[in-house]
């Protein structure tokens, strides 16, 4: 049998480097490809042909929830690992529904990879036991648990919440999100709003720290 093919998303080339070693001393599996940017893995995905992706949620061009979703309707038969240092309480949720297969937290992910890889390869998800409970009771008692009220962000307000954290202005966010300066500003209010910050600057200071916890 030919090994699986795996492509390798993440904007730091030390992240891939250690993927890539971890993957290449098995021999059921090869990293086909490595892209740093949304834009770079959208290119390599139509020009290989890859049976799983391990993506990151924050790249510097977008997100990794979005991209998952544009990998999905343009290769429906890749299979999407998410690896991220964010929350998996925060996160794990969201990369499922985006489409991912499963999730892993950066920090465990030497010790974890190669078997949620190879877990997802079979067609199962692949997330955490405590994320497990957590599905199992929101299944049993239709209530979604928030342990952070950055979870009440939708999609899109946490992308600008992570693009704010990085240093980037309304306007940049709106060139780099393609929206209206006008547009961004309304998800900085709603942001603002459902975090409880009285101001921009409060605004700036979470976001930075959510966004160092995350990297």
């Amino acid at each position: 049998m030919q090994p699986a093919r795996i492509f390798i998303v993440d904007d730091h080339p030390l992240v891939r480097s250690g993927f890539h070693q971890l993957i290449a001393g098995e021999p059921d599996l090869s990293v086909c490809c490595e892209a740093g940017t949304v834009a770079e893995a959208l290119e390599q995905l139509a020009v290989h042909d890859p049976d799983l992706a391990i993506v990151d949620i924050s790249l510097p061009d977008g997100n990794g929830l979005e991209l998952i979703k544009r990998m999905r309707a343009r290769a429906p038969w890749v299979r999407v690992l998410v690896a991220s240092m964010h929350d998996e309480d925060l996160l794990a949720e969201r990369a499922l529904r985006a489409g991912a297969m499963g999730y892993i937290n950066k920090q465990e992910a030497a010790a974890m990879v190669i078997g949620a890889i190879r877990q997802i390869l079979k067609g199962k998800i692949y997330v955490s036991e405590h994320v497990t409970e957590r599905l199992r009771g929101v299944a049993d008692t239709g209530e979604e648990p928030h342990s952070s009220p950055v979870e009440f962000l939708s999609n899109r307000e946490l992308e600008v919440f992570d693009l704010i954290g990085r240093g980037l202005g309304t306007g940049d966010i709106a060139e780099r999100l393609h929206l209206s300066v006008k547009t961004i500003e309304t998800y900085r209010a709603n942001i603002k709003k459902k975090l409880k910050l009285r101001s921009a600057a409060e605004l700036s200071r979470s976001a930075i720290q959510w966004s160092l916890e995350g990297h």
